[in-house]
């Protein structure tokens, strides 16, 4: 048939690639690739086609992307020798094998998914076009590449290898991999990796009210982290519910497109701090390595591998990552009063030195934030707020009213009561009757 050469072309094309092989090494990939092979088959296995033609369309579906939008975003997402450029790149055969790949990409671009959908159908006689895979309007992924310039200059440029500076450019700001594709992550003990978060915590700043000089402060050093200033690590503690960790979480929704990338480490992980600050300190994006609920038992020696981090080493603390804990005490490492020295032959002769480090711990972060229990006049005005952002149509007495009497008979009056009481309320109104 008349499309053997073409099909023959684009299986030459994507066989050629020497760095960007991982752009079609993913199921979408393989499964055009595959499709390409049954194409090729005799008129015998056409059915071979329409079920090769079956697995691309649901592997778009997956990945909710066109095929030409797939390739886009896995060019300027994929990690290989020449995205892992932190400098202006000097090797010629590099410059060259990758000049060759864009040129491949872009051939393999240039068929639509459309034109595809009409190979099968004269492979397999079928009396329509196959349905082809659009990317659905307002796809996360297309939106937040689609505002860089070079999502653009890709799509009108002849020649992709002659945007190999911009895209340089562009890998340098943005970074690849794991770290282009989520803004949230967490560490994995087994094997010990970083996992990306494919749904974070969608909180916003506007949510979290009655804290604002604490909020102030936690702003102000994270602008300074991500305008490349030595940002200080920061404990915010105090009392249960009046929204710590989620102060922390709603940054990533305010800062992850300026570069802001948020890890959770655990406190049973604590000890892989110091390889996980290694993994990141290269990397274009600022990281805020979170750890929740903070504190140490009198036998726990992990707090040694979290004073390695916020005090350093003989390495260099890198600019790019700042630690934020929250915890429920302000001296993080457990006190007994057995453990202050008494005249004893027993008794470690300087054992004020080490009493003293334990309470000193917490003062190693460079900020502290304190966070008070909400008093009535607080608790009442972040009510307010959540009512007023969920549109509740409720009296404000009303609303007072119920409002007390949940901190009553609950959890007592803070930030956490608040948002369960209104998200309980939302439920009970919207429900009712009429």
């Amino acid at each position: 048939m008349q499309f053997n050469a073409s099909v023959q072309f684009l299986q030459r094309q994507a066989a050629s690639l020497l760095l960007y092989q991982a752009v079609i090494q993913a199921e979408a990939g393989q499964a055009f690739l595959r499709l390409l092979a049954a194409l090729q088959l005799e008129d015998a296995d056409s059915l071979s086609c329409l079920s090769a033609y079956g697995q691309w369309f649901q592997a778009l579906v997956a990945v909710g992307l066109s095929w030409q939008d797939y390739l886009l975003v896995q060019l300027l997402r994929t990690e290989n020798a020449l995205t892992r450029q932190h400098s202006e790149y000097q090797s010629a055969a590099l410059t060259a094998a990758a000049q060759q790949d864009l040129r491949a990409l872009q051939q393999l671009y240039s068929w639509t998914g459309k034109q595809l959908s009409q190979w099968v159908q004269e492979k397999s006689g079928l009396e329509v076009t196959p349905v082809v895979w659009e990317t659905p309007p307002n796809q996360p992924t297309v939106q937040q590449l689609s505002q860089q310039p070079i999502w653009l200059q890709l799509k009108q440029t002849e020649d992709w290898a002659a945007l190999l500076p911009e895209l340089t450019a562009f890998y340098q700001q943005f970074g690849t991999g794991l770290f282009a594709t989520y803004s949230a992550f967490r560490w994995q003990a087994e094997p010990k990796q970083l996992v990306g978060v494919g749904h974070p915590d969608p909180i916003q700043l506007e949510e979290l009210v009655g804290y604002e000089t604490q909020k102030s402060a936690l702003l102000q050093n994270t602008a300074a982290l991500l305008s490349g200033y030595r940002a200080l690590h920061m404990l915010l503690y105090g009392s249960r519910g009046t929204g710590k960790s989620s102060l922390v979480k709603a940054l990533l929704s305010a800062y992850s497109e300026q570069g802001l990338r948020l890890i959770e480490v655990s406190k049973a992980d604590l000890r892989d701090l110091p390889q996980i600050v290694d993994q990141l300190r290269d990397l274009p994006q600022k990281f805020v390595i979170f750890v929740d609920d903070l504190s140490f038992e009198e036998d726990d020696d992990a707090y040694k591998a979290l004073k390695v981090v916020l005090e350093g080493n003989i390495t260099a603390r890198p600019r790019n990552i700042v630690l934020y804990a929250t915890s429920n005490r302000r001296h993080l490492i457990r006190e007994f009063f057995g453990d202050r020295p008494r005249p004893s032959d027993a008794d470690e002769i300087h054992s004020w030195d080490t009493v003293q480090e334990k309470l000193s711990f917490s003062d190693r972060f460079g900020l502290t934030l304190t966070f008070e229990p909400a008093d009535q006049n607080t608790y009442l005005a972040i009510v307010r707020h959540l009512a007023q952002q969920a549109d509740l149509p409720l009296e404000p007495e009303q609303l007072e009213f119920r409002a007390l009497q949940w901190a009553t008979r609950h959890n007592g009056r803070s930030g956490r009561t608040a948002r369960q009481f209104v998200d309980f309320l939302e439920a009970e109104l919207r429900m009712a009757p009429g």
